[in-house]
């Protein structure tokens, strides 16, 4: 096969993989001037990234093939930054979500949609894939996929997709810049699962204020500690996870499940987010010595009007 030939044939697979995804994909006019794309990833479900919401009321939808529909704010989680909308059920397929992985180097494209003149696209390639990670916003993603692709205005909110068309995620410019982000499919089916069972995400607790502190080389050798630092406990919650275990105001937490603390970051990483089960074995100096405790993660309580 000639060069021409074989660009002719990547061309084409992309333009269909737009195509394919772009069933899915809708505009959402919930702001000033500009509207937002965003994907059905269930029946009647719509996500995209909460910055794309500026109002809860007169909400309105273009679909794919022009038509303009009416939509309710579901719920705005601002982490990991996503936004729910339900139309009426049955009006357009659901996302064809990704079943398999991307590694740098993959091309990938962006969709979204403005209005019904149909879809809009940008094209680049995987830069990372890593871990999971918390958003500055404080939100766990489950993994960290970055791409150089160019989100235009109005794109935020709208698919990643492999050349395929199958969807890997929501994509967000404002995440982690200057790489465009994408929210990857676990997170927002974890996030959807867990508003449609109970109404909202639970987000992990630890009934604790910590504070990073870091040690003299002497106190170091004291406490025998391979590393300079750790976290003090400021405040403590009468009968949260933390005075359950034991923790008390002043100790200082130097490591948990065999890794160090420098921060209070660390201990959430080491717990996670979730509740009712995560653990950690905490390491810390408490009154002159050091001891364990068996910490288990608890649900953060919800406030009340």
């Amino acid at each position: 096969m000639s060069d021409t030939n074989s660009l002719q044939a990547l061309s084409d697979a992309l333009a269909g993989a737009v195509e394919r995804a772009a069933r899915s994909v809708v505009a959402v006019h919930a702001r000033p001037r500009l509207p937002s794309s965003r994907v059905h990833w269930r029946d009647g479900l719509i996500v995209t990234t909460d910055g794309t919401v500026r109002r809860t009321e007169g909400i309105t939808v273009t679909l794919p093939d022009g038509r303009s529909v009416a939509a309710t704010l579901r719920a705005e989680i601002r982490a990991p930054t996503l936004a729910l909308l339900r139309i009426e059920t049955g009006l357009l397929p659901v996302a064809e979500r990704a079943t398999s992985s991307l590694k740098p180097g993959h091309l990938v494209l962006a969709i979204g949609r403005l209005d019904e003149n149909g879809p809009r696209t940008s094209f680049g390639a995987v830069s990372s894939v890593g871990p999971a990670w918390r958003s500055w916003k404080g939100g766990e993603i489950d993994a960290q996929l970055q791409s150089d692709l160019t989100i235009y205005p109005g794109l935020g909110g709208g698919a990643l997709v492999d050349v395929s068309g199958q969807i890997h995620g929501i994509n967000s410019g404002g995440l982690s810049r200057p790489f465009a982000t994408t929210i990857p499919v676990q997170t927002v089916e974890r996030v959807l699962t867990a508003l449609l069972n109970k109404g909202y995400v639970a987000r992990g607790y630890i009934g604790a204020a910590l504070h990073a502190v870091r040690f003299s080389d002497k106190a170091r050798e004291r406490m025998k500690l391979s590393h300079g630092g750790g976290v003090v406990v400021l405040e403590v919650d009468g009968d949260g996870p933390a005075a359950n275990a034991g923790i008390l105001l002043g100790d200082v937490l130097v490591g948990a499940n065999g890794a160090a603390l420098d921060s209070p970051e660390d201990l959430v990483n080491q717990l996670g987010s979730a509740h009712g089960g995560p653990q950690a074995q905490t390491r810390h100096r408490a009154r002159g010595s050091l001891t364990s405790a068996e910490l288990v993660v608890g649900e953060r309580p919800r406030k009340t009007a």
